[in-house]
């Protein structure tokens, strides 16, 4: 009885120092890095380097996809003697021509076939030393956590944008993150698989997985200075981003209900110029003043026939939908 009963205390002794989460045989999990790359050809070595020595402290399988989204100075040599050097460990997915970040992220996770999916910036500024803390936080439990820089390396023209783009994005988003668009992330495979990425979407990654009911986390991640080549940032994604956000919005909230989104505006149209048309009627008749040169009519007849066709808009969205539902899936298992 006394053996027992200090065996048992001596085990809870252990495991207060010794989390089992430490003790758990994690060798298992296999990692995959996927690396969307335009024009990085001084940057590609450096950071594999980076992160082969990362995973040598680690001892965790991985492989890294290189996805080269159309580069036209000499990455794909790069990519090329790296992966003759590392067969068993390099991919270097070749685009066509330059599809985008979102479409290079997609090809990455189709290919894939880690139990953990990385994402990082092919730039050098995302530092892989910091992976250890995104994959703690996911060991927690969640589905994905992202990177926050909160030091960025960036202009001042960047980092102010991005701290706009993410005040926006929180006003619609269910989880508030601080950092929607830092590209160093983790995900659990099937999670980032399911993700339908195309456009430049891959700056709402966060708010389109969190829309589906998986849980997401950030941690604070070190962001250094890009030491080679040029930032990819230019003013027209400044435009796209919130017409990007706008997209995101349409597909989070009203995707599967497109009447509730048009009706509402519908309804606000033609309930403004059903109301300016009364007050005109009321003009008329009661104080016997002309009303058809006035330019308050036209605006109110013009108010209530754009109610009528956004209306018609949301019907004829839910067609669409409801003959699109039938050929796809409206849920996501999670176990």
């Amino acid at each position: 009885m006394h053996i027992r009963l200090s065996v048992t205390i001596l085990t809870k002794q252990f495991n207060q120092f010794f989390p089992s989460r430490w003790l758990s045989n994690n060798n298992s999990m296999k990692l995959s890095f996927v690396i969307p790359t335009y024009n990085e050809a001084g940057n590609v070595v450096p950071l594999f380097n980076e992160i082969k020595d990362v995973m040598a402290s680690m001892k965790h399988s991985y492989e890294v996809l290189f996805v080269n989204d159309g580069s036209r100075d000499g990455t794909q040599k790069k990519l090329e003697s790296l992966q003759k050097d590392y067969p068993e460990t390099v991919k270097a997915i070749e685009f066509t021509h330059n599809f985008g970040k979102a479409s290079a992220l997609s090809a990455g996770f189709k290919y894939a076939t880690g139990d953990t999916i990385v994402t990082m910036d092919a730039d050098g500024q995302d530092d892989p030393h910091e992976l250890h803390k995104l994959l703690d936080k996911l060991n927690e439990g969640y589905d994905m956590v992202s990177g926050w820089k909160h030091n960025r390396k960036d202009s001042f023209v960047k980092n102010n944008t991005s701290k706009l783009f993410n005040v926006a994005t929180n006003s619609i988003s269910k989880v508030k993150l601080h950092d929607f668009n830092c590209g160093f992330k983790v995900y659990k495979a099937d999670v980032a698989k399911g993700i339908n990425l195309y456009g430049e979407l891959h700056r709402y990654i966060p708010v389109l997985v969190a829309a589906q009911g998986y849980s997401v986390a950030e941690v604070q991640v070190e962001h250094r200075k890009r030491l080679n080549g040029k930032t990819k940032y230019g003013g027209i994604r400044f435009i796209h981003g919130f017409l990007d956000l706008i997209t995101v919005l349409f597909i989070t909230k009203f995707r599967a209900r497109p009447l509730h989104l048009f009706g509402y505006m519908g309804l606000i149209f033609f309930s403004g110029g059903f109301l300016i048309g009364t007050y005109l009627t009321i003009v008329k008749v009661f104080g016997h003043q002309s009303i058809g040169e006035r330019p308050l009519l036209l605006f109110a007849v013009m108010l209530m026939i754009m109610g009528v066709q956004v209306g018609v808009m949301g019907l004829v969205g839910e067609q669409i939908t409801t003959i699109l539902q039938k050929n796809e899936q409206s849920y996501q298992v999670k176990k």
